[in-house]
């Protein structure tokens, strides 16, 4: 199974865009360690909007 390119670069923006980390730095990440960060984001975004 490969894993989308249209996926690795909305996982790779979305954790740029909040942590402006460089895009080498996001790559190096290990696949799961990656979506750590993306989930991690979302929980953020999502306490955020409740006004958490």
């Amino acid at each position: 199974m490969t894993y989308g390119a249209d996926r690795i670069y909305r996982e790779v923006s979305y954790v740029a865009y909040h942590f402006h980390w460089p895009l080498e730095a996001i790559l190096d990440l290990e696949h799961p360690e990656r979506l750590r960060y993306v989930d991690q984001i979302a929980d953020i975004n999502t306490r955020i909007s409740q006004g958490r």
